[in-house]
C-alpha cells in the first residue's frame, strides 16, 4: 500500500496565521517582538506588517521559523534629510520635558500617528526628526509561524 504523507498547510500570500516574531538590530539591541507575550494574528496583505517581513513567512508551514537579515531598502528605508523640521516650542505640549532623542507621537491632519524624534532644541524652536526610527537600520527579523488558517 502507497502511503502518501500527510499535506502541510503552508502559508500563502492571502493566509491569516498566528505567530511569534522579534526584530532586533544587526547589534542584537531588541527593537520588538512577541516571543515574551502573546502571538501576533494577522492576514498576509492586510498592511500589518511590511511586505519584506511578509515574504519571509510566505512557504512556512506551523512549527517552522526562520530568520534572516534584512536591508533598510528593503523595510524601513533610508534617512531623508526632507523629513527633519523645525517646530515652534510654543506648539509643544507644556507638560512634556523636552531632550535630544526623546521620541514624541505626533498627530497629522489626516489623523494618521507619526513619531518623531528631537534632534535639537533652541530658545524658541525645536528639530524633530520625522524619519522612521529604524531608517537606516539593517534588522534581523525571526519568526515562528504558530499556526495557519486555511480559510
Amino acid at each position: 500500500m502507497n502511503k502518501t504523507p500527510p499535506f502541510k498547510v503552508k502559508v500563502q500570500p492571502d493566509s491569516t496565521v498566528s505567530l511569534h516574531f522579534s526584530l532586533t538590530l544587526a547589534d542584537g539591541t531588541p527593537v520588538d517582538g512577541t516571543n515574551d507575550g502573546e502571538p501576533m494574528s494577522l492576514t498576509l496583505g492586510d498592511g500589518t506588517m511590511l511586505p519584506a517581513f511578509e515574504e519571509v513567512i510566505i512557504g512556512l508551514a506551523a512549527g517552522e521559523k526562520q530568520q534572516v537579515s534584512l536591508e533598510p531598502r528593503d523595510t524601513f528605508g533610508f534617512p531623508d534629510e526632507d523629513n527633519k523640521h523645525w517646530m515652534d516650542k510654543a506648539e509643544f505640549n507644556r507638560d512634556i520635558e523636552l531632550e535630544e532623542g526623546l521620541l514624541i507621537e505626533f498627530s497629522t491632519p489626516a489623523g494618521d500617528h507619526v513619531p518623531g524624534i528631537v534632534l535639537e532644541i533652541q530658545p524658541d524652536k525645536v528639530l524633530i526628526d520625522f524619519n522612521h526610527p529604524l531608517a537606516g537600520h539593517e534588522v534581523i527579523f525571526s519568526v515562528e509561524v504558530l499556526e495557519i488558517d486555511a480559510g
